[in-house]
């Protein structure tokens, strides 16, 4: 039997923008209904309970959360809605520099800025993985099978996002044959085992008084984790010191800003230094403004 919770919400927030703010909510085990605007997500259990289906939806103040499957505790799960929609999430700074500048001006009006990310830094740090070096289609690829393989089965049939343990208990052989990550196929055995076994404590990044150079630094120490994915991963923990470059960022910087011509990465850094510590933000809202065209909000 479903469950009903309410959860309300600052006045700063937008469901939309933030559920439509990048990529993650096409992988599993988030699900996106942008017709009805329904943002599923299959949260994993603790201990002896099953993962629970989530169905997150606007209400009136906030957000309506409908809840089935095992038991589940109350508390938890909406500390982990917060935790993925960014709720608690302080942009008043940002916007009073978006405010100043008048291509980003609509970031502040749209409420836009908060990015979707999963209930775990463990979990971005695997999307964040499966991002490298690929196609977005190779990417989703990647996630589902990793879910559908090694995800833990909830009522219905739906399947949690695998936990360390799980990730740890197969070998690279797995990763390669059954999950096709080629590459990064030796960086998640050892990655999951690390985090698994309790020699890397990857949670505690969400909290710690490290400045963002130093995190950075923790973070590239893992197999796998360059610049891109370093600084990725920081926006994902709430620091946006870093621009977080690949090939589609830069792309999109050349057409709009720079007459479709290459430019050196450091033009792109001088563009958006004014915006200081939100500077990676800033350029991720710059070149994902079009997403939210008027037939997609409306």
């Amino acid at each position: 039997m479903a469950e009903h919770l309410f959860l309300a919400t600052p006045s700063t927030f937008s469901f939309r923008h933030t559920v439509y703010s990048h990529g993650w909510s096409e992988l599993r085990p988030f699900e996106l209904d942008d017709e009805n605007w329904l943002l599923t997500y299959v949260f994993q259990g603790r201990g002896r309970t099953r993962p629970v289906t989530a169905l997150i939806q606007e209400s009136k103040g906030g957000l309506e959360i409908e809840v089935s499957g095992a038991r589940f505790d109350k508390e938890k799960l909406l500390g982990n809605v917060r935790h993925i929609l960014r709720l608690d999430d302080p942009l008043e700074d940002f916007y009073g520099l978006t405010d100043g500048d008048a291509r980003l001006r609509w970031v502040s009006t749209s409420n836009a800025g908060r990015l979707l990310r999963s209930p775990t830094v463990f979990e971005d740090m695997v999307k964040t993985l499966c991002t490298t070096n690929c196609s977005w289609s190779l990417t989703k690829n990647m996630v589902t099978n990793l879910v559908a393989t090694l995800g833990e089965k909830g009522a219905g049939g739906a399947r949690a996002f695998p936990s360390p343990k799980a990730l740890a208990s197969v070998d690279e052989k797995f990763f390669r044959d059954e999950i096709r990550a080629g590459y990064r196929s030796p960086y998640f055995v050892e990655m999951s085992e690390a985090v698994a076994s309790g020699a890397l404590d990857v949670e505690s990044w969400m909290t710690t008084d490290l400045p963002s150079a130093e995190l950075k630094k923790e973070i590239k120490k893992v197999k796998g984790f360059g610049e891109y994915a370093a600084d990725n991963l920081l926006k994902l923990l709430g620091r946006y010191d870093g621009l977080a470059l690949d090939s589609w960022l830069r792309s999109q910087f050349y057409k709009k800003h720079n007459r479709e011509k290459a430019c050196p990465d450091k033009k792109i850094e001088r563009h958006y230094n004014k915006f200081g510590k939100w500077k990676g933000l800033a350029i991720w809202c710059d070149m994902t403004e079009r997403w939210f065209d008027e037939k997609l909000l409306n």
